[in-house]
């Protein structure tokens, strides 16, 4: 999941402490009811240490019922492919459903080399992604995971 639209309304605020806009508070909490509806409610939660994404994590976690602890990592903030896929393949583990808050353009170049497929990431976007593997850990860059769906805020309802 890419984080919820940030607010740019105070420009001397550091881009690490950017909040979210009440668009991003909204569609935070959209997302995290879909997960729910859709039976997907995560095992984990893995997000960026940016305030913006610890946001979207705390109300996707609220809204999908999500019970456990999320894991702040600062090797998610601005992070490339390779430390999304080290991330998951380590705190993963043989959890079912694991969701990872990120940001562009990592978040988008990750779905890519996973699954091959070029899709954009608008803010507070899903991309549902499956592989064929028993751990995380056995996440790799080759495995050529399927994107299964990929929920944008505006189109849900």
């Amino acid at each position: 999941m890419r984080h919820a639209k940030s607010s740019w309304k105070d420009s001397d605020i550091p881009d690490h402490k950017r909040p979210l806009k009440k668009r991003g508070v909204k569609d935070s909490l959209r997302m995290g009811k879909l997960l729910k509806s859709k039976k997907l409610v995560p095992d984990i939660i893995l997000s960026s240490t940016a305030e913006r994404s610890k946001m979207t994590a705390k109300l996707l976690a609220k809204s999908s019922k999500y019970k456990g602890k999320i894991q702040y990592l600062d090797t998610l903030y601005m992070a490339e492919p390779s430390n999304i896929l080290k991330a998951i393949q380590k705190y993963g583990k043989d959890s079912d459903v694991v969701v990872l808050v990120g940001h562009n353009p990592g978040m988008e170049a990750f779905v890519q080399i996973l699954t091959g497929k070029v899709e954009c990431l608008p803010t507070a976007s899903i991309a549902y992604i499956t592989a064929k593997i028993d751990n995380w850990k056995d996440l790799a860059e080759e495995d050529k995971a399927k994107l299964k769906k990929l929920w944008r805020p505006k189109d849900i309802k």
